[in-house]
């Protein structure tokens, strides 16, 4: 048996009276997606364990059955193993956002999807700026140039003449990552996305409880961070690529936003967790966070040309990766960001449209082409959390999934029986005939008969 997760990031809602009083779901035209439901089983899957935060990287481990509370180390040293950026003993790494303020407020937690060239162009300019930067003796953040860099641009040597501590690294759009040598993951930050329209001020990072004696203090770390990011506040303003972006009426990325720390991660492949299912896999997507979540699940990465993470995204390209890897793996894992910007943008007819471009472009063409296969197909597809017009983020509401196979699948007899859902949505696979699932049993429902 091969098996397919289509990961519909953010796609669950709630009711919209723009939509005529239903969700994006379950307006959209989505044949495809519906047939899966009919022909399927379906259910609801709580993602987020209680205590934990609804995001993307919680709730991706939590439905691939992983225990979030053993293994997760924060969104950024998920992000840095797609990146191919070690994190070292003694190191914390933490998610950089760039985003747009609007004087006292945050406007986005995007910069206006800035382009993956403009920002690599800001990081580097930050390393350049802010590279340098220190504790003095009494443990209080300096903020300096860097002494030296390599030859990417990283800082190699602190401002007053130590090895560098604090480094940034560029990624895609507005996701980038930066890590501090001898930081202390005990510091509370808000993630940028939940508090679009609030004012920033009211967010900076604090301190948490430090267990942490060989590290510098949460205090320190805290300090730190909230210093580079009001130094970016100043400096990034007045870049080049800043002045062209409001010149030419876009939202310039004028302040960093680090979140999500931690330490490096350890974590079973999804060899070691199900040796009898998964001997080989494959993560596609354009997100980082996706990607690193990927790799240490023991998943090949899969680039597509084109991949954007946002509804322009080149779903024909992920759709025929997709198919070509399963005809080489055991388990695929497609991961589509649009329906989740969409409802961070609070665009409920473009996220309605994301879901129908999904269905079209992809869950159909997939479905076509492994209906004609000899060989036993299982598909999943289900969101990793809603992300709801309504509040422009995430929630830890349980989402719907619906597990379908194909005729090869269904000739092995192994008991796979259709239930009463007729299409896919919050409400419809409310009466699936799997219930209400958490923790591992959505993966095991996908992989055990």
């Amino acid at each position: 048996m091969k098996y397919l997760i289509i990961l519909a990031d953010g796609a669950a809602d709630e009711p919209l009276d723009i939509l005529g009083g239903v969700t994006p779901l379950q307006a959209a035209d989505k044949p495809n997606i519906d047939r899966m439901a009919r022909e399927g089983i379906n259910g609801r899957l709580a993602t987020v364990p209680e205590g934990f935060h609804p995001g993307s990287e919680i709730a991706h481990l939590g439905l691939l059955g992983y225990d979030v509370a053993k293994v997760f180390e924060g969104r950024g040293s998920l992000e840095a193993a797609s990146m191919n950026v070690q994190i070292e003993d003694g190191e914390v790494a933490m998610r950089c956002n760039v985003i747009c303020l609007d004087g006292e407020r945050i406007k986005n937690h995007s910069a206006g999807n800035i382009s993956n060239a403009e920002a690599e162009e800001l990081i580097l300019f930050l390393n350049r700026e802010m590279g340098g930067s220190y504790l003095d003796s009494n443990g209080n953040p300096v903020i300096a140039p860097a002494k030296e860099l390599d030859a990417e641009g990283i800082p190699t040597v602190a401002a007053n003449g130590e090895p560098a501590i604090v480094r940034f690294f560029p990624g895609v759009s507005y996701r980038h990552l930066l890590k501090i040598r001898g930081g202390n993951k005990h510091v509370q930050c808000t993630p940028p996305h939940d508090k679009i329209g609030k004012p920033w001020c009211d967010y900076m990072p604090q301190p948490a409880t430090n267990s942490d004696n060989t590290r510098m203090t949460s205090v320190e770390t805290s300090a730190l961070i909230a210093a580079l990011m009001l130094k970016s506040m100043e400096i990034l303003p007045q870049h080049p690529v800043n002045q062209r972006r409001a010149a030419e009426g876009k939202d310039m990325a004028n302040s960093i936003w680090p979140w999500s720390l931690g330490y490096r991660p350890s974590m079973q492949t999804l060899h070691e967790l199900f040796p009898d299912k998964v001997n080989s896999g494959a993560v596609i997507s354009a997100v980082d966070l996706i990607f690193g979540i990927g790799v240490y699940c023991g998943l090949k990465k899969v680039e597509v040309p084109g991949a954007t993470g946002l509804w322009d995204t080149n779903y024909e390209a992920k759709t025929q990766a997709a198919i070509e890897e399963l005809r080489k793996s055991d388990f695929v894992f497609l991961h589509v960001e649009a329906t989740d910007e969409a409802g961070h943008e609070g665009d409920a007819k473009l996220k309605k449209r994301c879901v129908e471009m999904l269905d079209h472009r992809a869950v159909g063409p997939i479905l076509d082409e492994v209906t004609k296969w000899d060989e036993p197909v299982r598909v999943a597809i289900l969101p990793d959390h809603p992300t709801p017009i309504k509040y422009l983020t995430h929630t830890n509401t349980p989402v719907p999934f619906a597990i379908w196979q194909n005729p090869a699948a269904n000739a092995l007899g192994n008991g796979f029986t259709p239930d009463s859902v007729q299409t896919f949505d919050e409400d419809a696979c409310f009466n699936g005939s799997l219930g209400l699932l958490e923790k591992d049993q959505f993966i095991k429902a996908l992989l055990f008969d």
